[in-house]
C-alpha cells in the first residue's frame, strides 16, 4: 500500500542547517506536517504518517540528513 501525501515531503537544502531551523522551515512550507528533532541515540518509531517529519540532528544540532515525511 503507497500512501500519498500532500505538499512539500522532503527538504534537502536543510542538511546542514541548526535542527531548529529546520523544524521551522518545514513546517512553514508544509503546515500539514509536525517536525521532531531527533538527536543522536534517538529512535523513532517505525509507523509512517503524513503528517509527520523526523529532523536527524548531529551532536552540534544540526541536520544530518535529508527530512522526510514519514
Amino acid at each position: 500500500m503507497s500512501l500519498e501525501c500532500q505538499g512539500k515531503d522532503s527538504w534537502p537544502e536543510l542538511v546542514g542547517v541548526p535542527g531548529n531551523v529546520a523544524v521551522t522551515t518545514i513546517e512553514r512550507e508544509n503546515p500539514l506536517v509536525t517536525a521532531i528533532i531527533l538527536r543522536p541515540g534517538m529512535s523513532p518509531t517505525l509507523d509512517f504518517r503524513c503528517d509527520r517529519v523526523w529532523v536527524y540532528v548531529d551532536g552540534n544540532g544540526n541536520v544530518r540528513e535529508v527530512p522526510v515525511i514519514g
